[in-house]
């Protein structure tokens, strides 16, 4: 099966051509007396879900002895009935008359009972995937729903991420519906490596180490990969899984990316309503981070976030964020934690150095969210009461060295000329 599909910079994909490149696609797959589970996105990430699990339902049910849809939540929280209904844009009640008999499962990553060993990849295969930086083997663990199908498609935006370089693809396998072993593994060595030089970067041993792990599930594998922006359709590629990424990719570099001729000294990052703690609202630091200047400050304006995390914040809340140095030169004493949780308190601290039990952040990183205070200096952030925030002194004042940025978190900002430190 070949990829069906279109995109390029400035075009929209309309809601025909869409179900145009999905119907066309979906004649390519045989599909009779088989199975099909779709992985889905959460509210987290920006896509038209209602109009594709339409498009999906239509295309493939008539033909197919089942299909259902499992959301990709990696850690994040299950979502209620109703939650649901609204991700997929139906009205409570009316599920039935717009999926017919297709099911909505959660994702749990921390129920055992739920997930399933597929294989492990030893410490061979990861000291060679990492270069050497680590030698361990890792167990691979993947929902039970999963080899319950005959085929799985994965149906994702693709935008420039932290911890793979590009989301979508294997990343909906791992971490989207798998236990914690890889969860942990692949998101500290994404920290290791630090996010400036994995963000936006399409060829990386984390997308080395998602892929590995994605071939030992057996099941037939296909994508619907979107290249999102605002709500609208600036590419679609629908076949082989490894193949729709990697043209998605593509597209979303060229779309997803902006390049800047300079830093900034202070920039004011908005997080958009969907980033519900700033477990995922430190996405609006992870897109911004190349562009602030030594020594400045990104700001996260968030007023509805009023939670660190709600999977993780206890540890958060013991070990606050620190740089990926500090771990390491005390490695002994942090080994023990989830490595996932870690990761994200280096991604969200930045990058800098540990010299003499003294971290030295490059940048301040402040929060004016409804996170309080005293939560703030007890985590190593910044804080700002988001009362005080004025935009206007952020907004068109690029000249003096400030930015606003209005719905941070999707998209990548680099310079056009970047310092060693953002190489890959």
């Amino acid at each position: 099966m070949e990829v069906i599909g279109r995109g390029e910079p400035g075009r929209r994909i309309s809601a025909e051509e869409a179900g145009q490149i999905i119907t066309q696609a979906a004649q390519g797959i045989a599909l009779e007396g088989r199975k099909v589970l779709v992985l889905i996105p959460d509210h987290t990430r920006t896509c038209p879900l209602p109009m594709i699990a339409r498009g999906l339902r239509a295309a493939i049910a008539p033909r197919a002895k089942r299909l259902d849809f499992l959301i990709a939540l990696g850690t994040h929280q299950p979502l209620s009935e109703e939650r649901i209904d609204k991700l997929l844009g139906i009205e409570p009640g009316r599920r039935g008359e717009a999926l017919g008999d297709s099911r909505v499962f959660n994702h749990r990553w921390d129920d055992r009972s739920a997930l399933a060993a597929v294989g492990t990849l030893s410490a061979r295969q990861i000291e060679r995937i990492t270069g050497g930086k680590f030698a361990m083997d890792v167990t691979v663990t993947i929902n039970k729903l999963v080899l319950d199908y005959d085929i799985v498609l994965v149906a994702c935006p693709v935008f420039p991420h932290e911890v793979a370089g590009f989301s979508g693809g294997a990343k909906y396998f791992f971490p989207g519906v798998c236990g914690e072993e890889m969860v942990n593994f692949f998101h500290w060595l994404a920290a290791v490596i630090t996010n400036p030089r994995i963000i936006g970067v399409k060829d990386n041993p984390v997308r080395a180490t998602l892929e590995a792990a994605a071939d030992m599930v057996k099941v037939q594998k296909l994508g619907l990969c979107m290249v999102v922006t605002d709500q609208e359709l600036a590419g679609l590629y629908f076949g082989p899984l490894r193949e729709a990424w990697s043209d998605a990719a593509d597209l979303s570099a060229k779309v997803r990316v902006t390049y800047l001729d300079r830093t900034f000294t202070s920039i004011l990052s908005r997080a958009p309503e969907m980033y519900g703690d700033l477990w995922v609202g430190g996405k609006c630091m992870y897109k911004l981070e190349p562009v602030v200047a030594d020594g400045g400050e990104l700001i996260i304006y968030a007023p509805h976030i009023s939670e660190v995390s709600y999977t993780h914040g206890r540890i958060i809340r013991q070990i606050g964020y620190h740089m990926r140095d500090y771990y390491l030169a005390q490695w002994e004493k942090f080994k023990e934690y989830p490595w996932l949780v870690l990761a994200h308190t280096t991604r969200l601290r930045g990058i800098g150095t540990y010299e003499n039990g003294v971290e030295k952040p490059r940048i301040q990183v402040t929060l004016a969210t409804g996170i309080d205070e005293a939560t703030c200096r007890k985590i190593n952030l910044g804080y700002r009461a988001p009362a005080s925030i004025d935009i206007s002194y952020w907004q068109d004042h690029e000249a003096e060295g400030r930015l606003y940025v209005p719905k941070a978190g999707e998209t990548l900002y680099r310079l056009k000329n970047p310092p060693a430190w953002q190489k890959p």
